[in-house]
C-alpha cells in the first residue's frame, strides 16, 4: 500500500471534498482518500496506481495540482464539482 499527497487548486468547501472523494474512489486499486482543505492537500492510499492516474482525475475533475497553471475553464469546472458535491452530500 502506497500514499501520495497531492496539493490541489480550486479546492473551496465540503461539496469539493465530496467530489474528490467520490470520483477518485472509483479508481481501480484505490483504497482511501482523504481530503484535507485547509491545507488543500488529497493524500491518496492506493495498490501501485501511477501517479499521473491520479493527477489526470483531479484535472478533469478541476483540481489540477498546485504546480499547474489555474485557468478560468478549471476554475469554471471546479465551482461546478462544488455545486454537484455539495447536492450529492445532501
Amino acid at each position: 500500500m502506497k500514499t501520495d499527497e497531492l496539493k490541489v487548486a480550486n479546492m473551496k468547501c465540503n461539496g469539493c471534498a465530496s467530489t474528490i472523494i467520490k470520483e477518485l474512489m472509483k479508481i481501480d486499486g484505490v483504497s482511501d482518500v482523504t481530503v484535507d482543505k485547509e491545507n488543500d492537500t488529497v493524500a491518496i492510499s492506493h495498490n501501485e496506481v501511477e501517479r499521473k492516474v491520479l493527477t489526470a482525475a483531479l484535472l478533469h475533475l478541476g483540481y489540477p495540482e498546485a504546480t499547474e497553471k489555474n485557468g478560468l475553464l478549471l476554475q469554471l469546472k471546479s465551482m461546478q464539482s462544488c455545486v454537484i458535491g455539495k447536492i450529492n452530500a445532501n
